[in-house]
């Protein structure tokens, strides 16, 4: 008589998960993983290996220590600043060389960026916590301070609301006449406003600007001096960080003292929704948040993705940790799915949709270059190490033992691909000795290989363009178990794959 097998499928969705018990995920998260590293989940499907990055300048920014801040001004073109014996200075480059734009009166810290354009042009303002703010224009390519108004020298944010622009010190809020980036002449327009407590992030959302402390997020509405109103939107939690503030996909997330949260709008209007978005990796973020106190973040819009960084100045850039984001569904923290980051090592970073409808995303760290990021396939020349590993699932019931005979894996590569791929069975115990956990086993990829244009590896005639990859992957395996859990590693430097799902074929047993 044929042995009756049964055929489980994994679709790879759900994201990181580590608020559930081992048992309950493997039921009720078939999919999601318990490790997702170097993954980013994809809003087509599946979990993609993410992409690496490389110098946008081969040339380092000259100075010492770490680059203070890093901001995309148009396609080509980005500005850093970074410290030269005992003064900042802002440098310019287009890929081939940092110029000196303006040189600093003392060392400041962080550099916080706002953009805007009041008729005069495309501008860029920037401000450290202790020099003058200074503001570059981009049709004169010149950087000049602001130095009318003393009272804004050492402000650490900015923003511009309104054709207004606000730069927040200490408690205070001081902002400009309309249109003007350096007019705070009461008469004209000009102003302060005390929010109460230490002012932590500023970030303009819709027609409101929200005003972040650690202890309290507060909203200004209105157009002018005569009708700016400051309410509140909650007194009891607010942002540690104002480098995590950062828009995605119409919700702003923030790093709170109890997690990565959500400012979203609801339904009702002038309400606000104050969802924890890392729920569903409250360890890990946890963790995470209590690692350091320095903080960088970005968006890749294309992907409504949301990544921040933990910086530490003496850890290897191989062990820099972060978490990604991915919103795929339009408002609240449910549509959040969650992926770990390893290997970008990011103090400042910046992403910008420049003229040519090109999203750039640049980050930079205590090195002195200024990295491109999501682009090729590992870290400026070192693997990128990519890991998953599912919950232990029981299939059907956790005390049936089933047989295991054959893993389908559905993959979509984009070049070589080569896998090693782990079976466990019984949350990999090691006192049940009738236990035996399969050993590892490769998983790569058959098809025509890819070659570029141009690359040194592409010679005529020898080369196979537009070839069809493998998409499906067959394997045998051995052994049985309650539960079984998959992992599947990439430490290489080949290019991204998509994880799509997999197809266990089993034989349930008798219950013993």
């Amino acid at each position: 008589m044929a042995t009756q097998w049964s055929t489980f499928p994994i679709e790879f969705r759900g994201g990181l998960i580590s608020n559930l018990s081992p048992l309950q995920q493997g039921a009720n998260a078939v999919g999601s993983a318990t490790i997702l590293q170097n993954f980013e989940v994809s809003k087509e499907g599946g979990y993609t290996k993410i992409q690496g990055y490389e110098k946008w300048d081969d040339n380092e920014v000259p100075g010492s220590g770490a680059v203070l801040g890093v901001k995309v001004v148009n396609n080509g073109e980005v500005l850093a600043v970074r410290s030269n014996g005992s003064v900042s200075v802002v440098q310019h480059s287009s890929g081939t060389g940092w110029t000196s734009k303006l040189t600093m009166a003392a060392n400041g810290g962080k550099v916080r960026f706002a953009e805007f354009n009041f008729g005069a042009g495309h501008k860029v303002l920037m401000v450290d916590g202790t020099n003058y703010p200074a503001v570059f224009d981009d049709s004169a390519n010149t950087v000049t301070s602001i130095s009318g108004f003393a009272d804004v020298q050492g402000a650490d944010h900015v923003a511009v609301f309104k054709s207004t622009v606000f730069y927040a010190k200490g408690t205070n809020l001081y902002f400009t006449a309309p249109s003007d980036y350096e007019d705070f002449s009461a008469a004209n327009g000009g102003g302060v406003i005390n929010i109460a407590h230490q002012i932590t992030g500023l970030a303009v959302f819709r027609d409101q600007l929200i005003v972040f402390s650690r202890n309290s997020i507060k909203r200004i509405t209105g157009n002018t001096v005569s009708d700016f109103n400051v309410a509140p939107i909650t007194d009891r939690i607010g942002c540690i960080n104002g480098d995590t503030i950062q828009e995605v996909g119409g919700d702003i997330m923030y790093a709170a003292p109890d997690g990565i949260r959500l400012l979203s709008a609801t339904d009702r209007i002038g309400d606000f929704g104050l969802d924890v978005a890392s729920d569903p990796i409250a360890k890990d973020a946890y963790t995470f948040l209590q690692s350091t106190s320095e903080f960088s973040s970005l968006v890749l819009r294309e992907k409504a993705q949301y990544r921040i960084f933990a910086y530490a100045a003496s850890e290897q850039s191989s062990a820099a940790r972060g978490l990604c984001a991915t919103k795929s569904i339009s408002q609240g923290a449910s549509g959040m799915q969650w992926s770990t980051l390893k290997g970008i090592k990011a103090f400042c970073s910046d992403s910008k949709y420049t003229e040519a409808f090109d999203e750039t995303t640049i980050f930079a760290n205590n090195d002195g270059y200024v990295y491109e990021l999501d682009t090729g396939s590992n870290f400026d020349g070192e693997i990128i190490e990519a890991i998953y590993e599912s919950p232990y699932m029981p299939i059907t019931d956790p005390q049936m033992r089933k047989t295991f005979y054959k893993m389908t894996l559905y993959a979509e590569p984009t070049g070589n691909m080569e896998l090693d791929v782990n079976i466990k069975y019984d949350f990999d115990t090691s006192t049940n000795t009738g236990v035996v956990q399969p050993a590892t086993f490769t998983v790569s990829s058959t098809g025509d290989a890819v070659f570029i244009f141009g690359d040194p590896s592409t010679v005529f005639g020898t080369a196979t363009f537009g070839g069809s990859l493998d998409k499906v992957y067959n394997n045998n395996l051995v052994g049985s178990g309650k539960t079984i859990s998959i992992r599947i590693e990439d430490g290489s430097a080949d290019p991204s794959f998509t994880l799509d799902t997999a197809l266990l074929e089993y034989r349930q047993n008798d219950r013993q």
